[in-house]
Parts: C-alpha cells; structure tokens; sequence
C-alpha cells in the first residue's frame, strides 16, 4: 500500500494515502450483451473486485451500460473504458464510478482538436457526474510527437506522457485520477512506474502488465512487475491482465489478491526471474475482443511455437483493433485478430490474413524462418 499518495474515491471504495489496494478486472463479454455482462461484473465482484471496467465504443454500447448501471447500482463499482471515443462521455458518465482514458488513443482521433480540448470533455463529464479518472498510457500507443522525443526509450516516453496528461487535469483543478503506465515488458513497467512515482509521490497509481499472456506465465510476469513495485510502496489498485475465456475472468482477481498476500508475508516469488527466449504475449480477454476464438488460438500459438522455446523470438497475440495495430509493431511476428480473420505480421509489415485456422501454418513457416535466420534449427 502507498503511504504518500492522494485519496481518490471510486464509488464505495476509496483507493490511495495508505488504504489497502485495491484489484481490478475488465468484463469480456460484449458490452451490448447486458445480461452476460452483468453476471460478469456481480462474479468478478463476488471474487473480490473493486472495480469492474467495462469498454465503450458506440452509441449502442452506452445505452447498454445504463441497463448494465440499473441491474448493479450499488453491488459493482464499475469503470468505463472509451478508448477512442471521447465524445461518449457525457453518455457514460451518469453510469459509471470512473473513467478511463488513453493519452495515445485521444492523440489520433480527431487530430484537429487540441489535446488539451478532448481531455477537458472528459474532465467536464467526470466533475459532473461525481467519477473519477484513470489516465492510461500504453507502450504501444503513445502520442507519437512524444516518442519522436525518446527513439530508443519507450519507458522515457511513456513517463513523459503520463507527467504531461498530469499537468492537463492539475490546470482543469480535478484532482481526483489515478494513472497507470503499461507494457508488455514487466522490466519496463517497474522502471516506468519507479520513475513515475518519484516525480509524482502524490498521485496514486494503477499497477498492470498490458499484455502478460496466459497463465501460468503471464502470471509470473505480472509478478516481476508487482513484486519489487509493491514492496516500495508503490501502487494503490492493480490488475492482472490474463488471456482467459470469459467464463475464468475471475482467476484475474485471485491472482491479484494472491499477489498482494505473498507480498504482504513476504513471499516473493520471482526474484531472479529473467524472461529467456521465446517470449510470447497476449493481451487479456476483455469485451473489445472481436471474436472469442482469440483465446483458443493463443493457446494454440504457444503449443505450436513450442519447438522454437529457445530462441529469442516475440510472439504478440492481441485481440482486437484497439491493440492490434500498434502493440504488435515491436513483436518479430504479431497476430492482429478480427471478426473471422486473422492479420499476421512480421514486425509492422502486414503479411496477409487468414482464417483462425489457416494463420497457425503460415505462422510456423514464418516462425522457422526466423529461427533459422538466428542460427537454431526447427524441429
């Protein structure tokens, strides 16, 4: 727990200035879906959630999330994600305990309009309303006038970000936001997060590893991230961010209350932990996902790549067009999931896409390739 930062009320609960952490999870149904959406929000909530985050994208879906408001006021602490649509949140406001909004994702729509202006909106919507702010920067879509400033320090952009969005909602006088500065890398996360908190001790922070993959790996992930971070100090909510089917979405808060609780006694799992050749990512199961297969074929994914385990390769998995495009850039070969087809890329070059089916061959070929151009030899 923080002893230093600000309290900032989340509907029932309070996270910050020395109060117990909080955890977190992402509904992964479709938000329009309410009934399901629902049950998955009172379970993940019944499993020890404070905050239950759900995505919103249209029209439609905000209409979905006031029934979704009716059937939980009181029981979920709920949380909206707009990702790029911010003129929603005069809609979603009234319905939900906070607000998320991604620094990169406000940069690319609506280019015309000052930063400054969009989050203003937001801000306006979240004073009214009585919400709080999350301020959620990820590695993969950070503003990239901010990166043109750190080519070859991901970690400096994205403190860079976060600080500059800080300044935004000092200026506007709301105070009540938190801030979370994600990556797939749980090295980067603990040195964003450090450098973070040192320029900014007052503000109380999000803990998560953006694309940690399937268990049990991308718990241990999470752990080397958690671990020494909540061991300082550092941190006041978290999630664990894990490619599950919606029916496990409630193994994200056991793992998390798993976490603190080993933290807490002292059990420090994976100290000395280095990730060693082939790395494989996966963003977790949430309701942007555009087809449930995801999953499946991310296990599919690390059964086949198998052969390649020793070689210093990445793999990213992402389920939906919001991480698509971007989080699979830095990866040797990125799978961008849709509807019925899968994009597969080897770096940010686009090579074709496939079935769900029909991906797992041109993969392997392309995965052997790469091997082979590193000096291994494919089973």
């Amino acid at each position: 727990m923080s002893l230093k930062t600000r309290k900032v009320r989340i509907g029932s609960i309070e996270i910050g200035g020395g109060l117990p952490v909080a955890v977190q999870s992402m509904c992964a149904t479709h938000t329009r879906d309410v009934d399901p959406t629902v049950a998955v929000a009172r379970a993940l909530t019944a499993a020890g959630a404070g905050v239950v985050r759900i995505a919103v994208d249209s029209d439609a879906e905000a209409e979905a999330l006031a029934e979704i408001r009716k059937q939980t006021k009181g029981a979920v602490n709920l949380s909206v994600d707009l990702q790029e649509s911010w003129r929603l949140a005069t809609k979603v406001a009234p319905h939900v305990d906070k607000i998320r909004y991604n620094p990169g994702h406000l940069h690319h729509h609506e280019k015309d309009k000052p930063t400054r202006e969009k989050v203003a909106f937001i801000i306006g919507a979240a004073r009214d309303h009585g919400c709080a702010v999350r301020i959620g920067v990820n590695c993969g879509s950070v503003d990239p006038e901010v990166t043109s400033r750190h080519p070859h320090d991901s970690v400096a952009a994205t403190v860079e970000s976060a600080l500059a969005h800080c300044d935004i909602l000092d200026g506007l006088k709301f105070d009540q936001y938190v801030v979370s500065i994600k990556d797939s890398d749980p090295r980067k996360v603990v040195e964003a997060n450090r450098a973070f908190s040192r320029a900014r001790p007052d503000v109380p922070i999000h803990l998560g590893v953006t694309e940690a993959g399937l268990p049990p790996g991308g718990v241990v992930k999470t752990r080397m991230a958690f671990e020494p971070l909540l061991t300082e100090g550092i941190g006041d909510t978290l999630r664990v961010s894990l490619t599950v089917p919606c029916d496990r979405k409630t193994q994200e808060i056991e793992e998390g209350l798993r976490i603190l609780a080993d933290v807490k006694a002292g059990r420090l799992t994976s100290k000395g932990f280095q990730i060693k050749g082939l790395n494989i990512i996966s963003c977790p199961s949430c309701s942007r996902v555009e087809n449930e297969e995801f999953v499946h074929l991310a296990e599919r994914v690390v059964e086949m790549a198998q052969f390649a385990k020793d070689s210093e390769i990445t793999i990213a998995v992402m389920g939906c067009r919001v991480n698509g495009p971007g989080e699979t850039d830095d990866a040797d070969l990125g799978l961008w999931c849709g509807p019925t087809h899968v994009n597969l890329k080897r770096g940010p070059e686009k090579l074709g896409s496939f079935t769900y089916t029909d991906v797992l061959i041109r993969l392997k070929v392309e995965l052997e390739a790469i091997v082979k151009r590193k000096g291994g030899a494919p089973a």
